[in-house]
């Protein structure tokens, strides 16, 4: 994955109440992935915090499921989180993931993909499309974005 992007596979599990996805997420430099469970509801709930970002530093997002605390004994912690950089609308995706592994499956990132409100809200908006568990495929970037029906489309060139 060289490009800019977040891209969400969803595999089915207990829906429509639990979700398995596979986040994979890039700024271009640096990439990470990493399978989670969470709520359906999750992704309505971001996807509308998303969608109402203004831009405003008194608006951060953020939404954070697991723990990287050892005593907590989560199986991952994935945090996503939308701060704002100045007031002409530029802002950035503040993405860490961690699969609370020991060495030597050890995996954790941290990094950030520079987006405008805009591409904020478009993120929010295939959040809660994809929300409706009608695609598999989230595919977002900083000026596009897409949903696909089947893993077999988001593939293709």
């Amino acid at each position: 994955m060289s490009t800019t992007r977040i891209k969400i596979t969803r595999f089915p599990y207990e829906e429509p109440y639990h979700l398995n996805l596979l986040i994979e997420a890039s700024n271009g430099r640096m990439n990470g992935r990493l399978g989670y469970y969470c709520n359906a509801n999750d992704l309505n709930e971001l996807g509308n915090k998303l969608l109402g970002y203004l831009g405003s530093k008194e608006q951060p997002i953020v939404y954070e499921l697991g723990s990287e605390k050892p005593e907590d004994r989560f199986a991952f912690f994935f945090s996503l989180q939308v701060i704002s950089l100045n007031l002409a609308g530029h802002s950035a995706i503040r993405i860490h993931m961690n699969n609370n592994q020991p060495p030597p499956a050890t995996e954790v990132c941290e990094f950030c993909i520079p987006a405008d409100v805009a591409d904020v809200n478009r993120f929010g908006s295939l959040l809660v499309a994809f929300g409706k568990l009608e695609h598999r495929v989230l595919d977002w970037s900083v000026k596009d974005g897409n949903l696909f029906k089947d893993i077999e489309d988001a593939q293709a060139p």
